[in-house]
């Protein structure tokens, strides 16, 4: 949802390209760093340590930004980086829900790690389902970002399923956030089927 709003944060953007395209960095190595701090995401969080593990999370999520900031400010955005940029994307996302494994968190209705690995599989899915249908011809446009939740979002949920880990460390609302996250990143999923298979694209083959 929030991926569609890019325009809100038109301003930030270019604050972000100023504060780090100073740096000898081109965005692609923005977006190779981003996957360096997400192993200390996973290893924290595997050593039980949720204070770093949040902070390298903010940070490798972060730098998923700066790369597609100074890529639009220095006029350097290319396929390669767009390609890279979403496979990166689902490594740091699966490796900070791999990370939850290993911290203990409650089962609520089922076992934890179901939800954990549900949550993972509606991330995967949600980015998979377009590039699908484009490679089905169901599809023409580069991009299918509908959908109550997006990237942002499930950032957002992630970020705070870590906060309440560290603030509630008997972890059941980090189980209730990532049973939420499972469940509505699954829904959005299933969305783009549906817009996919409704609706008629012109400029499909």
């Amino acid at each position: 949802m929030l991926d569609t709003k890019r325009h809100w944060f038109a301003g930030l953007e270019k604050i972000i390209a100023k504060m780090f395209g100073v740096f000898p960095l081109t965005p692609n190595q923005f977006t190779y760093l981003s996957g360096f701090f997400a192993i200390f995401v996973f290893w924290f969080m595997y050593k039980g340590d949720l204070v770093l593990g949040t902070v390298f999370f903010l940070i490798a999520a972060g730098l998923d930004l700066v790369d597609g900031a100074v890529a639009r400010a220095k006029n350097m955005v290319t396929m390669k980086g767009a390609f890279l940029d979403t496979i990166f994307d689902r490594y740091i996302e699966g490796v900070v829900l791999i990370g939850f494994l290993f911290i203990g968190l409650p089962d609520v209705l089922l076992p934890a790690s179901f939800w954990i690995c549900l949550s993972l599989f509606g991330s995967l899915l949600t980015s998979y389902v377009p590039a699908a249908a484009i490679e089905k011809n169901m599809w023409a446009d580069k991009q299918l970002r509908r959908g109550i939740m997006t990237r942002a979002e499930r950032v957002i949920f992630i970020f705070i399923a870590l906060v309440l880990a560290i603030i509630y460390p008997s972890y059941i609302y980090t189980t209730y956030v990532i049973i939420a996250l499972a469940i509505i990143s699954n829904i959005s999923a299933i969305q783009r089927i549906v817009i996919i298979i409704l609706t008629k694209n012109e400029n499909c083959n």
